[in-house]
C-alpha cells in the first residue's frame, strides 16, 4: 500500500471514531462502551496492517479460511513495524465443518445461528472457553442466517450447559435500507433481548447503520467501507 492510500486508511479511521464519538454524544454514552472491528474481508495483510497503526486493534473477517490465510501475513507486518498484534473476530456466517478451524483463529465468534453449531463449538473448543454471539433474525428476512427472536431463549438454556461455549451477547445484521433510521426498530429489539437474557454484548451496525445502532446501544460495530474503501 503506497502512502497516499495508507493516509487515507487513517483519515477514515479518525473519521469513523469521530462518527463513533458524536452518536455516543446523543446517546449519553462513553465512547470507549463502543468497540470497532474493522471488516476487512478481500482486502490485503497491508490494509490491515495500515489500519493497526492508525489503532484499530480488532478486525473481521467473514471466511475461516481467508482469515488463515491472511493473519500469518499480518503477524509478520506488524512485528517488522513494531505494532501490536490485532485480534480476530469472525463476523461471518461459520459452517460447522469449519468450527475446528475458527476455534483456535478468532476471538470472538459473531455468527452463531443454532443450537447444532454451538454443540459442534463445544467439542472443538477442546480446553479453552469460545466466546461466541448468537446471530438473531431480527427482521425475519429469508436470506438471513440466525435464530428467531422467541428462539434465543432456548438457545442461551442450551449454551449453559457446555463448557466450551460462553455466550457474551447477540449479533445482527439490519436489513439494507435507504434511511438508517428504518434500521432501528431492530437494533432496539436485539438490544432489548439483550438485556432479557442478561447479555452484556451487542454486535450491531455496520458502515451504512452504526450510528442508530450505537444509539441503541451497540457494543460492537462492524465496519469495513467506511474504513477500507470500496471492494474490488
Amino acid at each position: 500500500m503506497n502512502a497516499q492510500a495508507a493516509a487515507g486508511v487513517a483519515e477514515r479511521v479518525a473519521a469513523v471514531r469521530q462518527r463513533i464519538a458524536s452518536a455516543c454524544a446523543r446517546a449519553g454514552r462513553d465512547p470507549a462502551e463502543v468497540r470497532l472491528i474493522a471488516v476487512s474481508k478481500t482486502f490485503g495483510a497491508e490494509a490491515v496492517a495500515e489500519a493497526v497503526a492508525a489503532g484499530i486493534t480488532e478486525f473481521g473477517e467473514n471466511r475461516v479460511q481467508e482469515a488463515l490465510a491472511k493473519q500469518p501475513a499480518v503477524e509478520a507486518l506488524v512485528r517488522e513495524r513494531g505494532l501490536p498484534s490485532p485480534a480476530w473476530h469472525l463476523v461471518g456466517h461459520l459452517q460447522s465443518n469449519k468450527a475446528k478451524a475458527a476455534a483456535g483463529a478468532f476471538a470472538i465468534l459473531h455468527g452463531i445461528d443454532s443450537i447444532g453449531l454451538l454443540n459442534v463449538l463445544n467439542r472443538a473448543a477442546g480446553d479453552r472457553r469460545l466466546a461466541v454471539l448468537l446471530e438473531v433474525n431480527v427482521a425475519g428476512e429469508a436470506t438471513k442466517f440466525g435464530f428467531a427472536p422467541g428462539a434465543v431463549a432456548e438457545a442461551v438454556d442450551a449454551a449453559r450447559g457446555l463448557p466450551g461455549v460462553e455466550v457474551i451477547g447477540l449479533m445482527t445484521v439490519a436489513p439494507r435500507v435507504a434511511n438508517p433510521e428504518l434500521a432501528r426498530p431492530v437494533f432496539r429489539e436485539l438490544a432489548r433481548l439483550a438485556r432479557e437474557h442478561g447479555l452484556r454484548e451487542l454486535s450491531m451496525g455496520m458502515t451504512e447503520d452504526f450510528e442508530v445502532a450505537i444509539e441503541e446501544g451497540a457494543t460492537m460495530v462492524r465496519i469495513g467501507r467506511a474504513i477500507f474503501g470500496e471492494r474490488s
